[in-house]
């Protein structure tokens, strides 16, 4: 196999890394590009496993990118949330979800990496602490750092996918008629709405909105100022691995809703509708 070729076998293992360290496919795909120059000018006599050398090469740049991209958040206009990507082939939903990149954002940039390769890519404390040039006990310290803040941050019920989605659809039919008391009875009274919206669409909510009623009110303003019409559809499609509302204005994305639920009400609603972060829906 030439180089080309095995850099591509592992192309898919080196993307799912750099997607949830960073929470963006295109700056993973950057990521990805670096590290394929680097694989290049490289003395194939030097690596003892391809990917090993790889992993590690993406790990550390993607740590490069989050030391900065803290600053560029902080400047960020409204909430940020991670970019939506469509799941068509069956994956983990709870190492790719979007409230599980969402609780990652508490953790520092090395804790991160330390958790996900270990917890999620299955790499030993050893391959970690050689990974991210550390020593095996630190390691181990930021592994269960992290694995106890995001314990701390996962709710205590896991809904089945049968009602996550039967939630979801009355949301979604509730939203599209514009009925205020459905779509306030499919919420919990303690429910958050995030929007993300970059400052580039001005109907989207700056602020976090809380509450079943004031999101409700929200959402129905929203549906009277634009309406459900031939120009705009919505579907329901696995994005990051559990079914979402996807809207499209003319064909082209212009939301993806996402929910967390605890089998009986939505807890959690997350509304991407950042243009910039659409493109892979």
């Amino acid at each position: 196999m030439n180089r080309t070729d095995s850099f591509q076998s592992y192309r898919p293992l080196l993307f799912a890394i750099g997607y949830r360290m960073l929470g963006s496919a295109a700056e993973a795909e950057d990521v990805l590009q670096d590290a394929w120059l680097r694989w290049e000018a490289a003395d194939p006599a030097e690596i003892e496993s391809e990917k090993a050398w790889l992993s590690t090469v993406v790990t550390r740049l993607c740590l490069d990118r989050l030391k900065s991209a803290r600053m560029t958040r902080e400047q960020y206009v409204g909430p940020w949330l991670p970019e939506p990507v469509k799941t068509e082939v069956r994956i983990d939903p709870d190492s790719i979800s979007m409230a599980f990149l969402v609780l990652l954002e508490r953790l520092t940039p090395v804790e991160r990496a330390a958790f996900l390769l270990h917890e999620v890519f299955e790499y030993s404390h050893g391959e970690v602490a050689a990974m991210l040039g550390e020593q095996e006990a630190t390691c181990r310290q930021f592994f269960h750092r992290a694995q106890a803040r995001i314990r701390e941050g996962r709710p205590r019920f896991s809904p089945s996918r049968a009602d996550h989605e039967r939630l979801l659809r009355t949301f979604a039919e509730a939203l599209m008629k514009g009925d205020l008391d459905v779509l306030e009875k499919t919420l919990s009274e303690d429910a958050t709405l995030w929007a993300d919206s970059g400052g580039k669409v001005r109907a989207a909510a700056r602020r976090p909105v809380h509450g079943a009623h004031a999101i409700a009110l929200f959402f129905a303003g929203v549906v009277r100022k634009f309406p459900h019409g031939p120009d705009q559809s919505f579907e329901i499609l696995d994005v990051n691995g559990w079914p979402a509302v996807v809207g499209r204005s003319n064909g082209i994305a212009n939301l993806v809703l996402s929910i967390e639920t605890d089998g009986e009400k939505i807890t959690a609603v997350r509304n991407v509708v950042n243009p910039e972060k659409l493109r892979r829906v």
